[in-house]
């Protein structure tokens, strides 16, 4: 993950833009990439998405993971930490003997 992290670090600072990536500005291209990711979904089933749009949807997926890097890299999270732990709350919020096959969220198991 920390290869990853550098590789992406290093075409931002080749390019001096690490100026306007503030995590404000990082989480808000986030939020954007991830709309964009979305627009290949929009009035399509997910079959036709994926097949008719695949590329499209992996390019996107990697301006959502870079923009989530390079917002993990300024604030100096660990991705790989943050992960970890979420999946350990997520664990809390949604044992497996109530969340099995559910799809309702926590408070409604």
């Amino acid at each position: 993950m920390n290869e990853l992290i550098q590789k992406v670090v290093k075409f931002r600072d080749l390019r001096n833009w690490k100026q306007y990536h503030n995590p404000k500005d990082l989480a808000i291209s986030l939020s954007i990439e991830a709309s964009e990711l979305l627009e290949n979904f929009q009035w399509k089933t997910s079959e036709e998405s994926v097949s008719n749009n695949y590329a499209r949807i992996q390019d996107e997926l990697a301006d959502v993971l870079i923009y989530a890097l390079l917002l993990s890299n300024e604030l100096k999270i660990d991705p790989q930490q943050a992960i970890i732990e979420k999946m350990k709350k997520n664990g809390e919020k949604y044992p497996v003997e109530k969340a099995y096959g559910s799809n309702k969220k926590y408070n409604e198991l």
